[in-house]
């Protein structure tokens, strides 16, 4: 795909980070709605269409690359996004200088996009005191990647006048694809290696999670309907425990995984509990239905898991086609999920 040619009728959307797991998805998501995709890249992530190599932290490069695709519309995704990071300058630098770099080049644009979808992070609240967290709720920070995002919103909002910025604030969300250190691949791949224990963190956690795919219909949604200055939380609305996450694989899986505590995974100033209100978001956009498939990277695991998928016997390898069928099919809202009797069912039987 050249940049320096437009297709007529086509409008360009330009995607910091389209490698990354969010990226991903996000690019399909606008290319299925009609959009000519171009994207960010690091240098050794070239080869994909419509990829652009650029480090965000320098300005020049940055400036030619928003100068090349000339956007309609962008979603700034590129960031260190892991909580965990070790280098706190990278993630300061990344996460704010980068952004400062792009919205200076998008300023420079003879035509304005129409909208500049920014992420930033439920991180920001820390450990608020309110449940579900609004939008009102006062920032709290409790890490360097919450301080890092809270502060490039607050850069952002100095050029909210020049730019058309909407800022999306996504609590926890997952899906095929996402890197291993994060809490739910990691658990779904010990299950699908049929691991018998895990080192964890933090137990006494609950996060509200959402599918990546639910995400990216809520970011192309917002990108075409919300005004210029929008703050959003982008979230289900029902928060689970860690202790939920492992008894739904256990079940899908047939057995339970001893925990360790590793203290070395223990994070100092830890946010107990992270769920959002959903309200502004569904005033946005409309109402958004939730489904068990905000689970796809822990359920998914099972097409791929040799003690699920190749059953010792024709009627064990029977049944547990059909246990996955009922999985992937059961369509219920995430704040059903804990109690819901077909599902104590499925998980039941052993195979």
């Amino acid at each position: 795909m050249n940049a320096a040619s437009r297709t007529e009728g086509r409008r360009r959307a330009l995607i910091t980070g389209i490698a990354g797991f969010t990226g991903r998805y996000l690019a399909a998501e606008l290319d299925a709605a009609g959009y000519e995709v171009f994207g960010t890249v690091q240098e050794q992530d070239l080869g994909g269409a419509g990829h652009l190599a650029c480090d965000l932290l320098d300005a020049e490069g940055v400036r030619a690359v928003v100068a090349e695709v000339q956007p309609d519309v962008v979603a700034h995704l590129a960031a260190v996004s892991f909580v965990g990071h070790g280098d706190f300058r990278e993630m300061y630098g990344t996460n704010i200088v980068g952004t400062l770099n792009l919205l200076q080049a998008l300023e420079g644009l003879a035509v304005s996009p129409s909208a500049v979808l920014l992420a930033s992070s439920a991180n920001v609240y820390g450990n608020a005191a309110v449940d579900p967290i609004t939008e009102d709720v006062p920032p709290a920070p409790a890490n360097d990647y919450a301080v890092s995002k809270l502060a490039m919103e607050h850069a952002a909002r100095l050029r909210a006048g020049r730019l058309p910025i909407v800022i999306v604030r996504p609590f926890n969300y997952t899906g095929v694809g996402q890197a291993p250190h994060f809490l739910l691949p990691k658990i779904a791949d010990h299950f699908r290696r049929g691991e018998r224990c895990i080192e964890l963190g933090n137990l006494d956690v609950a996060r509200d999670f959402s599918d990546v795919r639910d995400v990216v219909v809520i970011y192309r949604r917002l990108i075409e309907r919300a005004p210029p200055g929008t703050l959003v939380n982008v979230c289900s609305g029902a928060a689970f425990t860690l202790s939920d996450v492992l008894d739904l694989m256990a079940g899908i899986a047939g057995y339970r995984i001893d925990v360790t505590v590793n203290p070395a995974f223990v994070r100092a100033n830890e946010i107990r509990r992270l769920a959002g209100d959903t309200s502004r978001l569904q005033q946005l956009i409309g109402p958004m239905v939730y489904f068990l498939k905000s689970f796809s990277v822990l359920y998914s695991f099972i097409s791929l898991s040799p003690r699920m998928s190749s059953p010792s016997t024709p009627l064990a390898q029977k049944n547990s086609k059909k246990k996955l069928q009922l999985v992937l099919q059961l369509r219920l809202p995430l704040h059903q999920l804990r109690n819901n009797k077909l599902l104590l069912n499925i998980y039941g039987s052993k195979s």
